[in-house]
């Protein structure tokens, strides 16, 4: 996916939210939520031009490439604009099995299902190791 692959009109309104915007990154064949992270404009042309997702971290407040440090990068196969162009759904293919920066497939890995905390999602690696 580069940005040659998108019309002029297609992309989202910064101007809105201090200029971020929510993108939740889900996976392209099952469906499942991985994550949800932010972009800014820079975010939003890093990941048109590489094909792989790039967010802004709001805590260290830079640019981050998904994966830069893990090498568990998002490939993008798709972006969905909502009706407001101010949200993104990315269809993402998640390269090592896991878009949790504490090891889990999903970011989504706790669910509260009758009042018990449970763990509903695979713990693909071990942050410690991957972080140093």
């Amino acid at each position: 996916m580069t940005s040659k692959s998108f019309s002029p009109d297609f992309a989202p309104d910064f101007s809105k939210a201090g200029g971020l915007i929510p993108a939740i990154a889900q996976d392209a064949e099952s469906g499942e939520v991985l994550m949800l992270a932010y972009m800014n404009e820079e975010a939003w042309k890093k990941t048109l031009e590489s094909g792989e997702a790039h967010y802004w971290s709001r805590s260290r407040k830079s640019l981050w490439h998904k994966g830069g440090t893990s090498g568990h990068v998002q490939k993008v196969k798709s972006i969905r604009l909502d009706c407001d162009s101010d949200a993104l759904l990315l269809g993402i293919k998640q390269i090592g099995g896991a878009a949790c920066h504490e090891g889990y497939q999903s970011c989504f890995f706790r669910e509260l299902r009758d009042g018990a905390v449970n763990i509903c999602s695979p713990h693909v690696f071990n942050p410690e190791e991957v972080y140093k």
